[in-house]
This record gives structure tokens, C-alpha cells and sequence, in this order.
């Protein structure tokens, strides 16, 4: 191999300054490298550089990220019992009986945009018991019962719902739920 008689142009030093970073020094090890596979190592591929006079492009910047929701609690059992009891409040209720599934998402989201709104704490969501489990599974008519703990759980119904539980004897049992409000933030 002949040195070379001249020095290195501008777009080869550049080159070699990227090639020379991205080297790391080896571990001392007892056994000899190989030559061959030293020489392989350089070879690798280097990003071919941009021209001198191009336009630094920027990458469009990513849209902002919505915080996620926050996760649902249990109301606890000093909560529970006095619900139960009617010593706490129920600040409001609503009745989804009779609603399509459309209906009674959007009708639920409302009343727990507005139960946000005047500040209330435990609100009673009633869906009804539907019918039994038969022999071949549920059947169509407890649909409420079954979706409206999916919605109360959604990124969407989230934001008003610190958590859910089925309420008490004297207020529907399995046909309802309990529902704590979150507080709204100025």
C-alpha cells in the first residue's frame, strides 16, 4: 500500500471525523484480532453527508399529548356505608332505563359533564337489572348493565370519574352504580 502524497480534501476530513466518533475503543483482550474482520469493521456504511448549500429541513413538530386519565379508585368502606345508610348525600341521579346504547352514552356523558359542573360528590347512575343469565349466556336486555362500567372506565368519561362501585340494598343494588365525581380544576 502507497501513502498518499497528498492531504485530505474538506468532504473526506469531514467524512472521517463522522467514521472516527462513532469508533469506540476495544477491552484489552488476551487474544489477537483478526485482520480481516478489523478491516470489515471499517467498511461499514456512512450516512452520505448534505450538501453545503441545502436547507435544514426541520421535522414537523409532534402534536402535544394528552396527559392520560387519571386511574379509577374504590369509593372505600366508610363511603359505601354511609350511602348505604343515606347519611352521605346522593347529589343527583339518573335513569337510563328504556335508552338505547347511543342515547344513554351521550345522556350519561352530559349528566356527569353537568354533575362536574355543580361541584357534586357521589351521583347514582341506574341501569337496570336486565335479565337474569339464562342457560345461553346474557341476553340483549342487560346491555346497560354490562356497558355502562365500560363507559364510567373510558379515556373519554375518565376525566369526570374518580371510581364506581354497584351501590346499596336501598338504592337498585346491581342495577345501579354509585358514581364519585371528580373536581373540576380552575
Amino acid at each position: 500500500m502507497t501513502r498518499r502524497s497528498r492531504s485530505l480534501s474538506e468532504d473526506e476530513r469531514a467524512l472521517w471525523d463522522v467514521v472516527t466518533r462513532a469508533i469506540a475503543p476495544l477491552r484489552r483482550r488476551k487474544a489477537k484480532i483478526n485482520a480481516t474482520a478489523a478491516a470489515e469493521e471499517v467498511a461499514a456504511p456512512v450516512p452520505a453527508k448534505p450538501a453545503r448549500n441545502a436547507v435544514k429541513t426541520l421535522a414537523p413538530a409532534a402534536p402535544p399529548q394528552r396527559p392520560s386519565p387519571p386511574p379509577l379508585a374504590p369509593l372505600g368502606r366508610r363511603m359505601r356505608q354511609k350511602l348505604g345508610r343515606g347519611s352521605e348525600p346522593i347529589d343527583a341521579r339518573i335513569d337510563l332505563h328504556g335508552m338505547t346504547q347511543a342515547a344513554a352514552y351521550a345522556a350519561l356523558a352530559q349528566f356527569l359533564r353537568r354533575a362536574q359542573r355543580n361541584e357534586a360528590r357521589v351521583v347514582l347512575v341506574i341501569t337496570g337489572k336486565g335479565t337474569r343469565p339464562g342457560g345461553d349466556g346474557y341476553s340483549e336486555r342487560g346491555v346497560l348493565r354490562r356497558q355502562v362500567p365500560l363507559w364510567l372506565e373510558s379515556a373519554e368519561l375518565r376525566p369526570f370519574v374518580v371510581g364506581f362501585e354497584s351501590a346499596g340494598a336501598g338504592h337498585g343494588r346491581e342495577g345501579a352504580l354509585y358514581v364519585r365525581v371528580r373536581r373540576s380544576r380552575p
